[in-house]
């Protein structure tokens, strides 16, 4: 379908916003809204931070690109105000985005249906962290139930790390997660659609400097290598890809999502860590990467997601 025969009317790429990865948003935002441009599409760009959403109403957008990370954008806040003013928008609705930002709750649902995702606890002091530290051994993962881009995450090997990891990880948010380090492959696996039409993109293996796929490493070095095709068997990328679809639609999700999975090396099986529900779009995202190898360029991977734009409750009146 070309763009022509759409009817996107005035669109808002929304980008920015007031989370701590608002850095990473901008970059996002500017990628998107330069391909939609590129292709005809009347987009504008526009940061909740620094305007009203219901100008969105009032200056006639008729469709939203959300390209914000992390909380007030990717938390379910921006979309119940988008279904408000009866603005389609990308990505899944609000109560998908709501509970996919808390790593907690998804944990707890995705091991209610049955699927792999690694043991945890939550804690709310450092004694609780050492506690989680000698029942879940070690490595142990220590980071901010409701963040991403591994802000506040650490990586405990002893004891005498837990009190600052808990620290740190509380700094961002007074929910806490432990999780047991799977040590193996680190994939990601994009899901496009909704419902039984859901199905994922290629799967992106990552290989970080010394196996540390940090801020620093996502966003701003070369050094991280990306497979793609990832060279896995093609029995465990089938694998995978089931799991990371089961995992979407659990969570009802739509539209698009990629889920982070980790495969222990010793069994090869697979376990969930978190789904994104308005991933990177910056130069060194994964989904445009994983689209790429599917014969979606970026300027067509961002169409087709504007075209995806929707809402929970289309046949409500709004104001």
């Amino acid at each position: 379908m070309s763009v022509s025969d759409n009817n996107f009317g005035k669109v808002a790429v929304l980008m920015g916003g007031a989370s701590a990865e608002r850095a990473i948003s901008l970059m996002s935002g500017s990628g998107v809204l330069a391909a939609l441009k590129s292709q005809g599409i009347d987009a504008h760009a526009f940061d909740p931070s620094q305007r009203d959403l219901g100008e969105l109403k009032t200056d006639g957008f008729s469709r939203c690109f959300i390209a914000l990370h992390g909380r007030f954008g990717e938390d379910g806040t921006v979309q119940g105000a988008l279904e408000l003013l009866g603005i389609p928008y990308t990505g899944p609705g609000v109560m998908a985005s709501a509970i996919a930002i808390d790593k907690l709750m998804t944990k707890r649902i995705w091991r209610s249906a049955g699927l792999a995702t690694p043991a945890w606890h939550e804690v709310d002091s450092a004694a609780g962290t050492r506690a989680a530290f000698e029942a879940l051994g070690s490595p142990m993962i220590v980071k901010p139930a409701r963040e991403g881009s591994t802000i506040g995450l650490t990586k405990v090997e002893s004891l005498a790390q837990c009190d600052a990891a808990y620290a740190l990880a509380a700094g961002h948010d007074a929910l806490v997660l432990c999780e047991q380090f799977i040590a193996g492959d680190e994939v990601t696996c994009p899901v496009l659609g909704a419902g039984a039409g859901a199905h994922a993109l290629p799967i992106v293996r990552i290989v970080a400097p010394d196996g540390n796929y940090d801020y620093e490493n996502k966003y701003f070095n070369d050094l991280t290598e990306y497979l793609v095709p990832s060279g896995l068997p093609r029995a465990e990328e089938a694998a995978i890809e089931e799991l990371v679809v089961q995992a979407y639609r659990v969570l009802g999700c739509r539209g698009w999502s990629r889920a982070d999975v980790m495969i222990d090396a010793a069994t090869r099986k697979p376990y969930l860590l978190e789904i994104n529900t308005a991933p990177g779009m910056t130069g060194h995202s994964l989904v445009p990467m994983s689209a790429r190898a599917a014969g979606i360029g970026y300027e067509a991977l961002c169409v087709k997601l504007l075209a995806s734009a929707s809402l929970d409750h289309a046949g409500a009146r709004h104001p």
